[in-house]
């Protein structure tokens, strides 16, 4: 099954599902100029709409209706092929705290939660709606390892099930697009 078949699929299932784990806090002080641009996915609780994929980004940019424009990519080596899935955010609360509903699909939203981010923007650990969704992004396909390992032992703390995290492949993993 194709990524924007899995989107779809799983933004039905996430239909209203805009909240936040308990427990948890967005981040405040966000800068959304700061945050778009592309996005490397380092380590991910797997769900089937990203199941198989290697070498994922993520890229943000801004919509003519004040959104955000979200593109997903991914490798499928089984297949041999890249999938992509093209989405919108908004803002949940005020646009100075990291909490996004975001759509693949129709009226069917999800929540795009920054539980941790630098002060660089080069990081960040984002949640769903709730503990099953889990992700360290960074700016470049390569995180330090001290980063990563504090980035783990956050989502621990938060009681994400870290122990079932998968490490995302980049470099020469990714053919050429």
């Amino acid at each position: 099954m194709s990524l924007p078949w899995k989107v779809i699929l799983c933004s039905a299932a996430l239909s209203g599902c805009t909240g936040i784990p308990d427990g948890t806090q967005p981040v405040t002080g966000f800068e959304l100029d700061r945050y778009l641009g592309q996005w490397y996915e380092i380590a991910r609780l797997d769900h089937s709409f990203e199941e198989g994929l290697h070498c994922v980004t993520a890229s943000y940019s801004l919509r003519d209706d004040g959104g955000v424009k979200v593109i997903n990519r991914g490798y499928h080596r089984e297949d041999q092929a890249w999938d992509e899935a093209e989405g919108r955010a908004y803002f949940i609360d005020e646009q100075d705290v990291g909490r996004l509903k975001v759509s693949f699909f129709g009226p069917f939203y999800g929540g795009y939660n920054i539980l941790a981010l630098d002060d660089d923007y080069q990081w960040a650990l984002v949640s769903g709606p709730n503990r099953d969704y889990l992700w360290i992004l960074s700016r470049s396909p390569d995180m330090d390892s001290e980063t990563e390992k504090r980035l783990r032992q956050r989502a621990a703390e938060l009681d994400f099930p870290t122990d079932e995290l998968i490490d995302v492949e980049h470099g020469d993993a990714c053919p050429e697009r």
